[in-house]
């Protein structure tokens, strides 16, 4: 049985990347928190490419001579980056006291963008000439920066595994700082994981249509490394239309080796979709919530990707992305993203007629309420959609037929505060949470995705029986949302959580409540008595 999860507190100590956030950070100096991330981050990954590439230099040399480091072959047959002298972190560390220094690090940025063609497009163009940030402070940064090698051994990770943290880290600090605008780059890391989670994406092809810095990539690969997956098994595509976006993307996910085919260019996905052809077996995406006048009217009305239902509003865009993601789905794609909470149940412009044809064609698999606060770009409520276009289910992987079904999970009690206005859904939450998925699906986590048995890592017992519980969990039919006029809020399928028995019988609670209320009504008269005398004082006497 899935039972209704205790609230869990959340404890977690930064460490070393906060170390390293608040030495940068103190440098900012008067450079836009938006176009400082671009310093950092290239910083970092400068120096990643640059210790990898002096790795595999040692290893030339010793194994064939040295004849043979400038040989490009030789590096990229590993995956690693082959860096001009101009280019490598050694040369900007020596030179880094020097007036020029924020041009020599363009010079290096351009040239290794041009002997690597994977990073095409990935490094940003003269921001460090450009923005003008102080010789000196730029100097202490990449100072700050050196010092992860010291703290890799301090921590006993490999620089890979640290490194994919900072920056992980990084980019999360600079989504809080600019608030709205950081929701152009950054979806929440607990958000993130509980769409993984969800859906394992463990074999197959995995697509963000809207990718930002690739954080849904990031975590699928996390989640293949966890169950002793291979990396081999999985192929990626994204798109994103911002450009300094698509580099930080790019470099993201350069540091951990992580292949993806993310377009040639940064472009609108409605406008100039850069993977026509592809079907998914997975879907992760975090739209931009309630998009407007995403097209004009007279465009897009008999795009294929709409076919056999209306045309999105061009008032807002949520459903435009649902279509789009429904398009790419495979025979057996599933799909698991982030929506505004109205998309769950406004009929506006003709969205209640979409999503009413949706359910009627047996797409929606989930819907989890999630609570508030998640997200540092907004406070409106947001909610989890999951759609699959196989609802038949596998007795050979173990998983039960679902057809005519939804499951609804009210997550909105769920995470602790992190901070004084941000909260985060624990480990204990996005366990409990896939726990009730997977026993609804018939199946132990971790196995109802891979073909022919059982996943690696995956575990048998308490995940293969399902029930309702109050106030949490509702596995809802199809007549019973139609009854709720198609509206897909969890609420209003889950009911209310059983109160528990404290024991006390009903005669002493009510006994008791009411003695105090006529203390508190005989407190209320003495505080009116002592309002009206200071109002009589002030010549306000009625």
């Amino acid at each position: 049985m899935a039972k209704k999860p205790a609230k869990a507190s959340s404890a977690s100590t930064k460490g070393f990347e906060e170390t390293l956030w608040d030495s940068a950070n103190k440098l900012r100096g008067s450079v836009e928190s938006s176009e400082y991330k671009h310093i950092v981050l290239s910083l970092i990954f400068l120096k990643f490419i640059s210790d990898k590439f002096e790795a595999q230099k040692t290893v030339i040399e010793n194994d064939f001579g040295a004849d043979f480091v400038d040989m490009v072959d030789f590096y990229t047959k590993d995956n690693v980056f082959y860096l001009p002298e101009e280019s490598r972190w050694s040369f900007i560390l020596k030179h880094a006291k020097q007036n020029d220094i924020a041009v020599k690090i363009d010079t290096a940025l351009h040239d290794i963008e041009k002997n690597n063609k994977s990073l095409a497009g990935a490094l940003p163009d003269n921001y460090f000439s450009r923005l003008g940030l102080d010789g000196s402070k730029l100097s202490a940064l990449i100072d700050t920066i050196n010092n992860i090698d010291t703290l890799a051994n301090e921590c006993h990770m490999t620089e890979e595994d640290l490194v994919g943290r900072v920056y992980e880290y990084f980019l999360g600090k600079f989504a809080a700082t600019e608030g709205k605008g950081g929701g152009e780059f950054y979806t929440p890391k607990s958000v993130v994981t509980l769409i993984a989670d969800m859906i394992e994406p463990y074999k197959g092809k995995i697509y963000d249509p809207c990718c930002g810095s690739g954080g849904m990539f990031v975590q699928s690969i996390k989640f293949v490394d966890s169950h002793k997956g291979n990396r081999k098994d999985i192929s990626i595509y994204g798109q994103e239309y911002t450009s300094t976006t698509y580099k930080l993307a790019k470099m993201n996910l350069a540091i951990r080796g992580i292949s993806a085919n993310l377009g040639d260019v940064a472009g609108d996905t409605f406008f100039k979709d850069q993977h026509p052809d592809l079907k998914a077996d997975f879907i992760m995406a975090n739209p931009p919530f309630n998009q407007k006048q995403w097209r004009a009217d007279n465009e897009l009305t008999d795009d294929p990707r709409w076919d056999g239902y209306e045309t999105p509003p061009t008032g807002n865009a949520n459903y435009a992305w649902i279509m789009h993601m429904i398009s790419k789905l495979s025979e057996n794609g599933t799909a698991g993203f982030v929506l505004a909470n109205g998309s769950m149940s406004s009929n506006t412009s003709g969205e209640g007629e979409l999503r009413k044809k949706m359910i009627e064609n047996d797409l929606v698999d989930c819907m989890i309420a999630l609570p508030g606060q998640l997200f540092f770009t907004t406070q409106i409520p947001v909610c989890l959609w999951f759609l699959t276009k196989n609802k038949k289910g596998n007795p050979e992987q173990g998983t039960k037929g679902r057809e005519g079904e939804t499951l609804f999970i009210d997550a909105r009690q769920m995470g602790s505060m992190i901070s004084r206005t941000n909260k985060e859904l624990t480990t204990d939450d996005i366990a409990e949470i896939t726990r009730t998925y997977h026993a609804w699906r018939g199946a132990a986590q971790g196995c109802a995705n891979v073909a022919g048995g059982r996943m690696p890592g995956a575990t048998e017992g308490e995940n293969s029986d399902y029930e309702d519980v109050a106030g949490y969990c509702k596995a809802a039919t199809l007549d019973e949302i139609k009854a709720n006029d198609y509206v897909l809020t969890p609420g209003r399928y889950v009911g209310a959580a059983e109160l528990e028995d404290d024991g006390i019988p009903f005669e002493t609670k009510m006994a008791e409540l009411s003695q105090t209320l006529y203390q508190q009504m005989q407190e209320a008269e003495k505080l009116d008595a002592v309002i009206r005398g200071n109002l009589e004082v002030l010549g306000y006497a009625k």
